[in-house]
């Protein structure tokens, strides 16, 4: 069994929680945050037991009574939380962004490989059977050759708050590291080698509090696939992909929060349809089960789709670039 510990109570533990109660062979056993109110309120909706409840983050994830640490604070907390976590033995799952620049993050790639410890970023959409069906259909050669991957996430915040994670920088606000994590991890399913794209264009604006508000960014691989991507925290943007081939396309139309029926939709010169794709679970009853059963057995899954360590420095890398080539 997976005893885990969940470090801040914000709404992704929630979802979390909720999601956990469907999957086999795991438990909550402790929960940390530095509210009183939060953790009484948090137990209560949960049904967790009052000795499992923990005021300091660092006593939870020091805690014998756990063995593996969801994360889900303040971004610029993440990193010092999931040292703590190395240094204590713990498997983790943290909510991206998994730290603020490439180095954080390197730093962390380079301690985990002294250690047997497994790393994820839960960026859930990747473990999602829409995901698996979209590549199997890309490998079968339902479209041909990739060439082109747009990616648009993009919603309105009616209200700029500069204490809102959003919107401060130092609490590593910005759209491109609170979404620019879903089109680059989308465009690395498809790209032959993430340290081999090629930067063509970037632009973008800036709230009134200094952190980027909008983005696009175009790549270039060594393959010659090309992503544009656009993301947004001040319009609603369609928030979709579409994959073109060589013989046609593929359109992703709820790519980053797909439901438990979702669909894929195939275009080609002389004929369009759907396929379904349905699952009895929810995306992140699907993500904690996977990670589960890769923390129980100490083994990677097969053809798993989840963002290991490795994967998260190659996306961290491009969204430094990304922030700083900004309508250069």
């Amino acid at each position: 069994m997976v005893k885990w510990g969940i470090v801040g109570l914000g709404q992704m533990a929630n979802h979390f929680a909720n999601a956990i109660k469907k999957v086999n062979d795991v438990k909550i056993l402790g929960i940390a945050s530095k509210s009183k109110l939060k953790l009484e309120k948090f137990s209560v909706e949960h049904n967790i037991p009052k000795d499992c409840l923990f005021n300091d983050y660092k006593k939870l994830i020091e805690s014998n009574s756990v063995d593996a640490i969801y994360i889900s604070t303040l971004n610029n907390t993440h990193i010092d939380l999931i040292h703590e976590c190395i240094e204590n033995n713990k498997n983790i799952l943290c909510e991206k962004p998994m730290g603020l620049n490439a180095n954080e993050v390197e730093n962390v790639f380079n301690k985990l490989k002294e250690t047997k410890i497994y790393f994820y970023e839960a960026i859930a959409y990747r473990a999602h059977p829409q995901t698996f069906e979209l590549l199997r259909l890309i490998k079968e050669g339902e479209i041909g050759e990739v060439k082109k991957v747009e990616a648009t996430f993009g919603f309105k915040v009616r209200k700029i708050d500069k204490k809102s994670r959003l919107f401060n920088k130092d609490l590593g606000g910005g759209a491109i590291l609170d979404l620019g994590c879903y089109p680059i991890s989308f465009y690395n399913l498809f790209s032959s080698n993430q340290n081999e794209q090629k930067f063509i264009s970037s632009k973008g604006s800036f709230s009134i509090t200094g952190v980027d508000d909008y983005a696009e960014i175009n790549l270039l691989d060594k393959k010659n696939i090309e992503l544009f991507a656009k993301i947004s925290l001040k319009e609603n943007l369609e928030n979709k992909c579409i994959i073109y081939g060589s013989k046609g396309i593929i359109q992703v139309p709820t790519p980053w929060l797909p439901q438990k029926k979702s669909y894929l939709e195939i275009i080609k010169k002389n004929s369009y349809y759907k396929k379904f794709i349905n699952t009895d679970k929810n995306i992140y009853t699907i993500q904690i089960e996977n990670v589960s059963k890769i923390f129980s057995k100490a083994k990677s899954l097969e053809n798993s789709l989840l963002v290991n360590v490795n994967d998260s420095v190659n996306i961290m890398k491009t969204l430094d670039l990304w922030r700083s080539k900004i309508n250069e």
